[in-house]
């Protein structure tokens, strides 16, 4: 990729899209793209082709999407797979029709089933049932994946697809209701830091392992896969890679940590009345090792970026 290659990143504003603008500048990237909601709606086809034939990006990076928590879901599940498989089918082919050289298509590792083996490998795609509170997210997830490996098989190009797993970092979302487990702990221990509140409950026994990777530590491992990782030729289109630290940890331990980098002096209990959800979630990332990349930033130093990020940016009013 030559440093001032078009560059065109879909989302940009959003907790991954801004990591990857953030990324490609400190790596000397100097001709990038970002276009807002106002100024390109990316569910309507005409303008998506309006933006190509005006711009013509050489490498696009589609981390756009509809996306929410639970209740989101299964409030809104018709706009969930709606929205988001037209906004994927409009750029895909787009990228096919103004032959962009080369694509990277953000996922999620909600695809993966409900009930996977645990790390999860790339090759469990398809291989169950889905977690039916987010399926419409993940059906549309999977049609990209689906999406872009048809496209390298039929016109031969360059269009690859990425599962991160469960990011948090600068400019995440820290609402009281839809945010993650991450970015909805430091909230409550800042609150209750400010309110003097005697104790944070959080629900379940803590013991539930999630994997947690920094927003920038994503972008690094997109740019590299970008750079280095070559699908063309693959008569099957070229399998998606995940993304991840391959590191779990604890809700309790998260918790902790989270208290600690906050400054919080009350107590932190757990509410045993309360579901655990899955006991553990986590990515097997030994496919992206082998091809030479690992995460750079570590949990704790990543929870106070993105705390002292909260701060400065007046979190509580996102």
């Amino acid at each position: 990729m030559d440093l001032n290659a078009k560059i065109y990143v879909a989302g940009h504003r959003g907790l991954a899209g801004s990591a990857l603008v953030r990324t490609l500048k400190k790596e000397g990237f100097t001709n990038i793209v970002g276009k807002t909601r106002i100024e390109l709606d990316l569910t309507d086809q005409v303008k998506v082709k309006e933006f190509f034939l005006q711009e013509n990006p050489e490498y696009v990076f589609l981390a756009a999407a509809k996306v929410g928590g639970i209740h989101a879901n299964n409030t809104f599940p018709a706009e969930f797979i709606f929205s988001n498989i037209q906004i994927q089918n409009n750029i895909i082919d787009a990228c096919y029709k103004f032959q962009t050289k080369k694509l990277v298509f953000l996922g999620s590792s909600c695809i993966y089933p409900k009930f996977a083996k645990q790390p999860m490998d790339e090759d469990q795609l398809l291989d169950g049932k889905l977690e039916p509170t987010n399926e419409p997210y993940a059906v549309a997830k999977i049609a990209g994946i689906i999406m872009c490996q048809s496209y390298n098989r039929q016109y031969g190009t360059n269009f690859i697809s990425v599962m991160p797993t469960n990011l948090y970092g600068p400019g995440d979302n820290y609402h009281p209701q839809n945010s993650h487990v991450l970015p909805g702990l430091i909230r409550r221990f800042h609150e209750a830091k400010v309110s003097n509140a005697p104790e944070v409950v959080v629900w379940g026994t803590g013991k539930p392992l999630r994997e947690f990777l920094y927003s920038d530590d994503m972008a690094r491992a997109c740019i590299y896969l970008m750079k280095n990782y070559d699908v063309t030729g693959d008569s099957k289109g070229g399998q998606h890679v995940n993304i991840g630290s391959g590191i779990e940890v604890s809700i309790k331990e998260l918790a902790e940590t989270i208290k600690e980098v906050v400054g919080y002096g009350g107590k932190l209990t757990f509410d045993l009345t309360k579901p655990d959800g899955t006991p553990r979630k986590l990515l097997d990332v030994s496919k992206l090792h082998r091809m030479g990349w690992k995460h750079q930033v570590e949990l704790k130093e990543g929870i106070q970026t993105a705390y002292q990020d909260f701060c400065k940016n007046g979190g509580l009013e996102r």
